[in-house]
C-alpha cells in the first residue's frame, strides 16, 4: 500500500485517531465516513493505492458544488480541529484478498503515528440472534482493550460487546495467527471447514482489519450496527453520533449549522433523480 500525498500536504502527526470504514452490507461505515468528512471541515491530504482494491473514479463527493475534483477508491482526510484522520473507501476489495488488504493497511498505519483506530461497519440483520429494538438502533462494539473484546468505556456508553466474538473460536484464532505471523494463508485454507453460522462474523472485513491492526499494537475499537440492504442513511446518522460519543465530541464541528450534520453533495443522487410527475 502506497500513500500518494496531495501537493504540499502530508499526514498530520497531531491527528492521532484514525477512522476507517469496513465495507459490508448496507455500506453504513462508508456513509458515516462521508458524514464525518463533510461535517468536520476535513481536508483531503492524499490517496492510498493498493492492488487489492477495485478501481473506481467519480466527481467531487462533498461539494458544496461539484468542482470536478476526482474521487478515487481510497482517500485520506485530516480534521486537525478534531485530531482525526479519516480514510474513505469507495470500492470493494477483490474477492479473496481481504486478508492481504488488511495486512497492507496495518503495515502502512504502523509508521503513521496513529494511536487509536476506529473501524466502522454494519452487520446483516438476518444474522441477528437476539433482536432488541426497545431502545432503537443498538450499537455493538469490539475492542482490543481486553483479550475478550470488552471495553469499559464502551460499556459505560450503553453499548454491547459483539457476543459472537470468541478469540478461541477457530476462524477468529486463524485470523489472529495470520496477523501475528504464526501461520500462512495457505495453512489456514488447507484446514478450514465449510462456513458455519458461528464463523460468519470472523469472515467479514472488519474482523480482518481488527485482527491485523490489533497485532500491530494499536488500540482498535470496532463500532457496529445491524442493518439490511436499502436506505441506511438513518443508520449512518446514528452510528456517526455514536462515533462522536466515543471521541467525546459534543458536536461534529463549528461548521455544522445548529448542531446538525452536513449532508454530502453526493448523497443528493444516491437514489437517482425524482420521477417525472407527468407519468402519474
Amino acid at each position: 500500500m502506497e500513500f500518494v500525498p496531495e501537493d504540499g500536504k502530508q499526514l498530520r502527526e497531531d491527528c492521532s485517531t484514525l477512522i476507517l470504514p469496513a465495507l459490508s452490507i448496507g455500506n453504513v461505515g462508508q456513509l458515516v465516513a462521508d458524514l464525518l468528512i463533510s461535517s468536520m471541515s476535513s481536508e483531503r491530504v492524499g490517496y492510498l493505492d493498493d492492488p487489492n482494491v477495485l478501481p473506481c473514479v467519480g466527481n467531487d463527493a462533498y461539494g458544496p458544488f461539484p468542482l470536478g475534483d476526482l474521487a478515487l477508491p481510497l482517500e485520506v482526510y485530516d480534521s486537525p480541529s478534531n485530531a482525526l484522520t479519516i480514510i474513505q473507501q469507495r470500492s470493494p476489495v477483490i474477492k479473496g484478498m481481504m486478508v492481504e488488504f488488511a495486512k497492507n493497511m496495518a503495515d502502512f498505519l504502523a509508521g503513521s503515528g496513529k494511536k487509536h483506530i476506529i473501524v466502522l461497519s454494519s452487520l446483516d440483520f438476518g444474522k441477528w440472534q437476539k433482536v432488541d429494538m426497545s431502545s432503537g438502533l443498538q450499537i455493538y462494539y469490539l475492542s482490543s482493550a481486553n483479550s475478550n473484546g470488552t471495553d469499559e468505556n464502551c460499556e459505560q456508553l450503553g453499548w454491547k460487546k459483539l457476543q459472537e466474538y470468541d478469540p478461541s473460536q477457530k476462524r477468529w484464532k486463524n485470523l489472529s495467527d495470520l496477523a501475528e505471523g504464526n501461520a500462512t494463508l495457505e495453512d489456514i485454507i488447507s484446514v478450514e471447514d465449510e462456513l458455519e453460522e458461528e464463523n460468519y462474523y470472523a469472515t467479514l472485513p472488519f474482523a480482518a482489519l481488527f485482527s491485523f491492526l490489533k497485532a500491530k499494537g494499536f488500540k482498535v475499537t470496532c463500532l457496529l450496527c445491524y442493518c439490511s440492504e436499502g436506505d441506511n442513511i438513518p443508520d449512518a446518522f446514528q452510528l456517526a453520533d455514536a462515533t462522536c460519543r466515543l471521541l467525546r465530541l459534543t458536536h461534529p464541528t463549528a461548521g455544522v449549522v445548529g448542531g446538525k450534520w452536513r449532508v454530502p453533495l453526493s448523497w443528493m443522487s444516491v437514489y437517482g433523480p425524482p420521477p417525472d410527475l407527468y407519468i402519474f
